[in-house]
């Protein structure tokens, strides 16, 4: 009897996995959070000593030639030179700073809990309020604090008398860059970057109290290294991170910093109204 050919069956097609989002790039670590704050402030010295060199040369053409040599001190001799190489360094290292964030971390840029960097709306619009009050009740409480320890040695600080001996022309530009640029670069390396990068290693109390430490450390040569003036940043530091951590969001923070720092200028323009 003659067998009839069964017919050849093709095998099943593999059926696809589940789509999965891609994982999510290894969080910053402690180094990678140092070495971006350190390329922050070589930037900033960078741009205002390339800026102050393009100004003395320009100075140097439109009058007799007399070297940089002569020329760069005669030119940071100037009023209004210091505040504009502050404007200046500041415009140029921000931006370049915040995209070196976005493009090496993108994936952790609007997470809001750590290792997320929390460029992102806080969990409630209450914490722009609470950001308010710690804006305007830090400055005095720390003022307090500063003036309980220095025990009667005044208290300086560079912008302060950066400030006092702008003209008003350049303060302007001057107090937008000192309570907007510099708070949300800040935030976004101390509180973003650095606090997501330490709770990595440590519970949350100890990442607070390294990343506001370090805060602190870093603004102590801008008040000539008066190390009662420290208790004052880490006590406005601490505020920060708990705006940070408990609203999912830099923002609050940024705002209480940029109210900080405009109680802290505001001297600049009372001065202007004031009589002799």
């Amino acid at each position: 009897m003659e067998a009839f050919p069964t017919q050849a069956t093709t095998p099943p097609l593999p059926v696809p996995p589940p789509f999965s989002p891609p994982a999510p790039g290894r969080a910053p670590g402690l180094w990678s959070a140092a070495g971006l704050i350190a390329t922050y402030f070589v930037l900033q010295m960078a741009a205002s000593t390339l800026a102050a060199l393009v100004i003395s040369l320009t100075a140097n053409f439109r009058h007799r030639w007399q070297g940089l040599g002569h020329a760069m001190p005669a030119a940071m001799d100037q009023p209004a030179m210091q505040a504009l190489l502050v404007t200046l360094s500041l415009g140029i290292a921000a931006p370049l700073t915040l995209l070196l964030v976005h493009r090496k971390w993108p994936q952790w840029w609007s997470q809001a809990k750590p290792p997320g960097f929390g460029v992102a709306r806080p969990r409630r619009r209450l914490f722009f309020g609470l950001a308010v009050a710690v804006g305007l009740v830090a400055p005095w409480l720390g003022a307090w604090l500063t003036g309980l320890l220095a025990h009667g040695h005044a208290v300086t600080q560079d912008i302060q008398l950066l400030g006092s001996s702008t003209p008003l022309a350049l303060r302007i530009p001057l107090v937008l860059v000192v309570v907007s640029v510099g708070p949300l670069v800040e935030e976004l390396l101390f509180r973003g970057v650095l606090l997501s990068a330490l709770l990595q290693r440590w519970h949350v109390g100890w990442s607070v109290a390294i990343s506001s430490l370090a805060f602190a450390l870093i603004h102590l040569p801008g008040l000539d290294f008066q190390w009662y003036a420290l208790p004052d940043l880490v006590l406005l530091a601490l505020l920060l991170a708990w705006l940070r951590l408990r609203s999912g969001s830099i923002w609050p923070a940024v705002l209480a910093h940029g109210l900080n720092n405009l109680l802290g200028v505001a001297g600049w323009f009372v001065a202007l109204n004031l009589p002799g």
